[in-house]
């Protein structure tokens, strides 16, 4: 943009002053339509954010993701190391989805999906309107002494951070270790759990200093997401985005003055109000193009909107559109490397939902035991086996047999003929085999194992059998 007046916006951030101290941003409240269709997505993103843990289908927790014991929920389908493909494949998707979405349409999910945004904006920074007022009443309080004022409202406001911050790390805690364990622990009270205690205070000291103090550094500096806009975004790219030809006109921006021709003076439609700056919540001026700050959140929309209606002004000086819009007046279309990426994406969910229409409910693993030699039994060969039965379904399986199928001999499992396999459980022995000599083919032989369950196949498991080399 060269008709801005220089590029020094570029070499500090808003959150730091000159001095290198942090500095802090005051934000005036959002009030628009865009505000209100954000207010609407945040609390349905947030009650389904609280709510998935503890919501279940066919026993199964909505979303799980227990590292420790490695088991994983997604819409409360089970997946278990074994499935550790499927995760990839997903992950690889969505981060191609993400990359697409960020191609076509700039930081927009930062600004209207991104958790931290929706907790730092819908929760916390309401809950601090309420207490300490607007802009101009947060700055006054904040220059304030310490007076009786300023410690009651500081006070309220960080206790009701840190009940917030507690409740944030209970349900952080639910999604790693299951609601049901939470509750439990619940009902048995912090003594009896002093170490998950201690982990859930570490969580909600880590919430309270982010959404207290860090806050939107987080985009700012923490967030990698924000530095990918450096390679993704291009002129043709849907962003928050200031219209510089219709807002600086021939000679530049100016406060607007009664009755004056500001056609003929060659100003643009920007009256210099610095509103859009102080709405923004990382307190940029999207004035100055597209930014490593703007997490797109419209605010400053909303606030442009509002002062263009007032003077009698066209919205839309400050609106989602592209560089090129602007600039050549050239619509949204699909570029060559939107369509490549459109490309990509087809092709791993064709491959994901086929992988998970393959999936089995039932995962086994059938192994010769480490270290282990064959044994000669009279004119039979016998190998020993470890299994392992994972079941992957809602339902109980209580009648799992063995049956060697190829080539012909003997299958006995050390201790139960009929296994059972609780829902989302798993279990592991050891089995023998035994074939005759005289129809193997080699020293290492591939042998199938049906698994049933009661005269239903459920799978069947390949593994190799050894044997000597020559046979007489």
């Amino acid at each position: 943009m060269s008709n801005l007046p220089n590029d020094n916006f570029r070499d500090t951030i808003a959150t730091i002053d000159k001095e290198g101290k942090r500095n802090f941003i005051f934000p005036k409240k959002p009030v628009g339509k865009f505000y209100n269709r954000r207010k609407i997505v945040s609390y349905f993103l947030l009650f389904f954010l609280i709510a998935s843990p503890f919501i279940k289908i066919n026993g199964n927790q909505f979303l799980l993701f227990n590292v420790l014991e490695r088991r994983f929920n997604i819409f409360s389908f089970p997946f278990w190391p074994q499935d550790f493909y499927l995760f990839v494949v997903i992950m690889i998707s969505g981060v191609v989805g993400l990359t697409l979405f960020t191609v076509a349409f700039g930081r927009v999910f930062c600004g209207w999906f991104c958790p931290q945004t929706i907790f730092m904006e819908m929760v916390f920074r309401r809950i601090e309107y309420w207490i300490e007022g607007d802009r101009g009443a947060q700055i006054k309080l904040d220059h304030q002494e310490w007076n009786a004022e300023k410690i009651r409202k500081k006070t309220i406001k960080w206790f009701i951070f840190f009940l917030i911050s507690f409740g944030i790390a209970n349900v952080f805690l639910a999604y790693l270790i299951s609601s049901d364990k939470l509750l439990l622990m619940v009902e048995e009270g912090p003594m009896s759990n002093v170490s998950t205690l201690v982990a859930l205070l570490i969580f909600t000291g880590v919430f309270y200093f982010v959404f207290t103090w860090f806050r939107e550094q987080v985009c700012i500096i923490a967030c990698p997401y924000g530095r990918l806009q450096g390679v993704l975004l291009d002129t043709k790219t849907i962003v928050v985005a200031y219209d510089h030809v219709r807002g600086e006109g021939k000679t530049g921006r100016a406060k607007i003055k009664k009755n004056e021709d500001r056609t003929a003076a060659g100003f643009g439609d920007c009256i210099d109000c610095h509103l859009c700056v102080n709405v923004c919540p990382t307190g940029i001026d999207i004035r100055n193009g597209t930014q490593l700050e703007c997490t797109n959140c419209t605010a400053c929309i909303d606030e442009c909107d509002t002062m263009m209606e007032k003077v009698g002004f066209e919205k839309g000086l400050i609106r989602y559109a592209s560089e090129d819009e602007i600039v050549k007046k050239e619509p949204f279309k699909l570029t060559l490397r939107m369509k490549g990426y459109i490309g990509v994406l087809s092709v791993l969910l064709i491959v994901m939902f086929s992988m998970l229409l393959l999936r089995t409910d039932v995962d086994t693993t059938i192994l010769r035991l480490p270290g282990q030699l064959y044994e000669e039994k009279g004119k039979n060969i016998s190998n020993v086996y470890t299994f392992k039965i994972i079941n992957k379904s809602t339902i109980d399986l209580n009648n799992i047999t063995f049956t060697l199928v190829n080539p012909k001999g003997i299958l006995k499992v050390v201790g139960h003929e009929k296994l059972k396999v609780t829902k989302a459980g798993l279990t592991q022995g050891t089995l023998f085999v035994e074939i005759p000599a005289v129809v193997l083919e080699s020293d290492n032989t591939k042998i199938n194992i049906e698994v049933k369950e009661g005269t239903k196949v459920i799978e069947t498991v390949t593994t190799n059998f050894l044997g000597p080399r020559a046979f007489n």
